[in-house]
C-alpha cells in the first residue's frame, strides 16, 4: 500500500476522531476525540468528558480503549490503530502502551502536556516491552483549529463571567 493510500485512510479515520471531538466541544469540554480501528472498522470511540463526568480518567483515549477492549473481548488491542486529535498525555500514552496498540496516529501536538513526542515519548520508549509506531500531523490544521477556537471562546466566556461578577458586587 502506497503512502498516498495510507494517508487517505489516516485522514478518513482522523475525520471520525474529529467527529468525536465535536461532541466534547458541544458539552463545553476541551475538544479531543479518539477512535480505534480494527480490520477497517471503528471498534472504539471516545471524547473528552472530564468536566462532565467529574473524572480525571474521562479522556477520549481511555474511553475508546475501554470500548474497543469490550468489543474485541480482550485487553490486548494488538491489531488496532488508534487515531486521536491531540497528542496523548502521560496517562493515555501509558494506557496505549499497556493495551499493546501498535499504531498511533495523532492530529496536533501538545507542547504543554504531550507524551507522544513533545514533553516525553512514552509511546516509542524502547525500554518498555511494547512500543507504538507513531504518525504525527494527520489533519493537523483541522485538529489544531478546533482547539484554538475552543480556547478563544473559553477566554471570552471567562472574561464575560468575571465582568458579570464585578457588576453584581
Amino acid at each position: 500500500m502506497g503512502t498516498g493510500i495510507t494517508m487517505n485512510i489516516h485522514e478518513k479515520y482522523m475525520k471520525e476522531a474529529l467527529k468525536e471531538a465535536k461532541k466534547a466541544y458541544a458539552l463545553g469540554e476541551v475538544p479531543i476525540g479518539c477512535v480505534i480501528v480494527h480490520e477497517g472498522k471503528v471498534i472504539g470511540r471516545g471524547y473528552n468528558r472530564r468536566n462532565t463526568d467529574k473524572s480525571a480518567l474521562a479522556h477520549a483515549e481511555i474511553t475508546a480503549i475501554k470500548k474497543a477492549s469490550k468489543k474485541i473481548g480482550d485487553w490486548r488491542l494488538e491489531e488496532c490503530t488508534l487515531y486521536v486529535t491531540l497528542e496523548p498525555c502521560q496517562m493515555c500514552s501509558g494506557a496505549i502502551v499497556q493495551a499493546r496498540i501498535p499504531d498511533v496516529v495523532m492530529g496536533s501536538m501538545n507542547p504543554k502536556a504531550g507524551c507522544g513526542g513533545s514533553i516525553l515519548n512514552i509511546l516509542e520508549t524502547p525500554q518498555f516491552n511494547h512500543q507504538a509506531a507513531v504518525t504525527r500531523g494527520v489533519l493537523e490544521k483541522e485538529c489544531s483549529d478546533m482547539l484554538t477556537a475552543f480556547f478563544k471562546e473559553l477566554r471570552v466566556r471567562n472574561r464575560e463571567e468575571k465582568l458579570m461578577r464585578r457588576c453584581e458586587s
